[in-house]
């Protein structure tokens, strides 16, 4: 029987590798199929990982004396090299089909162009800066290292509303990345909406995040990714991969609007 710590650090690391560009050793996929079902369990914790190198940049920049909102766009660069835009690439693409497709057939051909349109160029130009702003006013309210955490945080909390949002909805398509991975097991969801939870919880905590914040936060992240959920379920009846990266983005402005207002 595989030892439960071992199964959770091989999710983990496939985790790394599909949300990112990060190398991971050939080790951990000894007989991976591709299926996703147990593995989304350690998004969250894959989302701490990811977001390690863009925290440090952010916090070290600050603490030497650099603008707090230059500090968050060498962050957000940072986090945007280690990702590859993946979940960028899926909110442009989710806006562009959901905003401009007529018919659900029409959304999810448009989804699939690799083009962008307008809508995904506004959807872009729209969080990136709602991010950058929030970002750098949790300069005003925390200390470097407490900056450093909140991102963390955010990060694990955001990753499981992707697994949420994936685990409500049927495949849209037949084919693709995210039908291919299959759907999310039962107890993976919860496992994973426990675990980024109680991860934003203590780092926000330690952080030095005031209560009422973090409170209204998790309150933000509640409405954000059901009410996102149902646009989507309205208009092209399923997820995609393009819907579920775009619920990253999506609950992280959120997050970080919200901390960023009542901090």
């Amino acid at each position: 029987m595989t030892n439960p710590a071992t199964a959770f650090l091989t999710d983990t690391m496939r985790a790394v590798a599909f949300l990112s560009r990060l190398r991971v050793p050939a080790r951990f996929f000894e007989g991976d199929d591709g299926r996703m079902g147990r593995t989304v369990r350690a998004f969250p914790v894959a989302g701490l990982l990811i977001t390690l190198p863009a925290s440090l940049v952010f916090a070290l920049s600050l603490a030497f004396d650099a603008d707090p909102l230059l500090a968050a766009l060498l962050a957000l660069t940072v986090q945007t090299l280690v990702t590859g835009a993946l979940h960028e690439d899926g909110l442009a693409d989710a806006a562009d089909g959901l905003g401009g497709g007529r018919t659900r057939g029409h959304a999810l051909e448009i989804m699939k162009d690799s083009r962008v349109g307008a809508y995904g160029v506004i959807a872009l130009v729209l969080t990136l800066a709602l991010r950058a702003v929030a970002i750098a006013d949790l300069a005003d309210h925390l200390s470097s290292a407490g900056c450093a955490l909140a991102l963390m945080a955010i990060a694990a909390l955001s990753r499981a509303g992707m697994v949420w949002h994936w685990s409500q909805l049927p495949p849209a398509r037949e084919t693709g990345v995210a039908a291919g991975a299959g759907q999310p097991q039962p107890a993976a969801v919860t496992t994973a909406l426990a675990t980024g939870t109680v991860l934003a919880g203590l780092l926000l905590l330690v952080a030095g995040a005031p209560l009422l914040a973090a409170l209204i936060a998790f309150a933000a992240f509640a409405a954000a990714v059901p009410l996102w959920t149902r646009y989507v379920r309205e208009r092209i009846s399923g997820h995609t991969g393009d819907t579920i990266g775009a619920t990253q983005q999506l609950t992280e402005t959120a997050l970080l609007v919200t901390l960023a207002i009542f901090a």
